[in-house]
């Protein structure tokens, strides 16, 4: 019997969800389309927060619970309550993310699953 590799390991370990977050924020960054509302919520300098998403994401794909050592629970309504989420926002979000998996290649038997999960999970951070 083979063991299940998890999403983590399937998307290459810390290696390649630093490659999918990195890319991520460069996109964010730097493409018109994601700048009013995504970008604009963001900090002007993205190093925090690439580095929480990258926490974040390690744990939340089956990984170290890296973010979890650091801060504790996620709480990540909570910890968004105080940036406007609203569909704009949570969709551009997606768009951005799914660009990423592109740019990255993100194996094809990982993607649909991850697509689906980062989807409920944006669409439960609105807040406006």
């Amino acid at each position: 019997m083979t063991e299940k590799l998890t999403p983590y390991e399937r998307l290459g370990g810390e290696e390649g969800v630093r490659r999918l977050v990195n890319r991520f924020y460069d996109l964010m960054g730097s493409e018109p389309q994601w700048q009013t509302p995504l970008r604009s919520i963001h900090p002007e300098d993205l190093s925090g927060s690439r580095e929480r998403l990258f926490l974040f994401l390690s744990g939340w794909l089956g990984g170290p619970d890296l973010y979890v050592q650091r801060f504790g629970h996620p709480r990540l309504r909570s910890r968004h309550a105080s940036f406007p989420v609203d569909d704009l926002a949570r969709d551009q979000w997606m768009a951005c993310m799914v660009r990423a998996m592109d740019d990255v290649q993100v194996p094809q038997d990982v993607r649909g699953d991850l697509t689906a999960a980062l989807q409920r999970t944006a669409d439960f951070m609105r807040n406006c």
